[in-house]
C-alpha cells in the first residue's frame, strides 16, 4: 500500500513539475535505479504489444467470419468487430505511450552511464565498463528498432480496419459485405504482417530482458 501511494505521489510530482530528475530521485529512495526502471518499461512495452497482438488476432478472426458470412445476425457480428477495433486502437495508443517512456529512460540511462564512466580512474575497469555500455546500448537499439517498426505499421492497419468498420456500420447487409470481400482479404494480410512485426519486437524484448 505504501509503495502504491509513493508511486502515485511520484506521478503527481512529474505532472506538476515535469522534472525527470525528481522522478529518478524518488525511485532511487526505493532502491530502483535507471537500469531497473528501463527493465520495467521494456516489460511494459512487451506486455502491451502482446495485448495489442491479441486484439488484432480477434479482429482477424472476426474478419474471416465476415468473409465467409452466410447469413445470421450481421448486426451482432458488426458490434463484435467494432469492439475488436476499439480494443486494438486503445492498446496501440498505450503501446505508443510506453515506447516513449521506455526510450526516455534508456537515453537518460546511457547519458548518465557515459558521464560516470569518465570518473573511473582504472583503465582496465573503464574499458570493461565501456564494453558493457556498448553491448547494452546495441541490444537496446535492436529492441527499439524492432519496436518502432511494429509501431509504424500499426497506424495504417488501424486506419484501414476503422474504414472497414465504418463501411459496415453504414451498410449492414449481406450484399455490401460480399462486395467488401476483396478489401477484407487485404486487411487480413496487413493485420497478419503487423502481428508478425509485433511478435518480432516481443522476441527482441525477451532477449533484452535475459541480460540484466
Amino acid at each position: 500500500m505504501r509503495q502504491r501511494v509513493f508511486i502515485g505521489l511520484v506521478g503527481c510530482v512529474l505532472v506538476l513539475t515535469g522534472c525527470r530528475s525528481a522522478y529518478y530521485s524518488a525511485w532511487e529512495t526505493l532502491g530502483r535505479h535507471k537500469r531497473d526502471l528501463l527493465q520495467s518499461k521494456v516489460r511494459d512495452v512487451r506486455d502491451e504489444q502482446q495485448e495489442t497482438s491479441q486484439e488484432l488476432k480477434d479482429a482477424l478472426t472476426r474478419l474471416q467470419e465476415l468473409y465467409g458470412f452466410k447469413g445470421g445476425d450481421l448486426e451482432k457480428t458488426y458490434r463484435k468487430l467494432q469492439a475488436d477495433y476499439d480494443g486494438a486502437a486503445s492498446s496501440a495508443e498505450t503501446v505508443r505511450k510506453r515506447i516513449r517512456e521506455m526510450d526516455q529512460i534508456a537515453r537518460d540511462l546511457f547519458r548518465e552511464w557515459e558521464s560516470e564512466l569518465k570518473t573511473i580512474t582504472s583503465a582496465d575497469l573503464r574499458e570493461a565498463d565501456r564494453r558493457q555500455l556498448n553491448d547494452t546500448r546495441r541490444r537496446y537499439e535492436d529492441l527499439y528498432a524492432a519496436t518502432k517498426r511494429a509501431e509504424s505499421t500499426m497506424e495504417p492497419v488501424l486506419v484501414k480496419l476503422r474504414e472497414y468498420v465504418l463501411y459496415m456500420k453504414h451498410n449492414l447487409n449481406a450484399q455490401a459485405i460480399g462486395a467488401l470481400q476483396g478489401e477484407a482479404a487485404k486487411i487480413q494480410i496487413d493485420i497478419s504482417k503487423l502481428i508478425e512485426e509485433m511478435n518480432a519486437a516481443i522476441r527482441e524484448a525477451d532477449e533484452f530482458l535475459k541480460t540484466k
